[in-house]
């Protein structure tokens, strides 16, 4: 098994844990637990990225916004903000918290859990 196909692997899982946790009724505990599930999805998501195209198309990135818009010049995602956005929430969960930022970073998580499927249906080795 190859280092791209363990992390998928392993980010396929996280974004199945982060959909369990979004169909759960939000309450504070839900809603903290799926932005934890986020955090995890979102590093697994970059990281399969960085080895997928490392092993498929010969490029090189290092860091979440590199690996992004490299997806982007080689067609595995569309050329969207959103991708930079979604950076973004994660700096915000990692590096500080309040209850307000926390409920507008859960109300975006049902979006970015569909766009990392769309990363996984984009990238699925035939």
């Amino acid at each position: 098994m190859t280092k791209a196909q363990s992390l998928r692997v392993d980010f396929e899982k996280a974004v199945a844990r982060l959909d369990e946790a979004l169909a759960l009724p939000k309450d504070p505990i839900v809603r903290d637990s799926a932005i934890q599930r986020f955090e995890i999805s979102f590093e697994l998501c970059w990281k399969f990225l960085k080895a997928y195209l490392e092993e498929e198309h010969n490029a090189s990135c290092t860091s979440p916004r590199t690996c992004f818009r490299s997806a982007f010049r080689h067609g595995v995602i569309d050329d969207d903000p959103f991708w930079i956005d979604v950076t973004v929430l994660r700096n915000y969960t990692v590096h500080t918290y309040n209850e307000q930022l926390a409920d507008y970073v859960y109300s975006r998580l049902a979006e970015t859990a569909g766009r990392f499927s769309a990363v996984l249906a984009a990238t699925d080795q035939r």
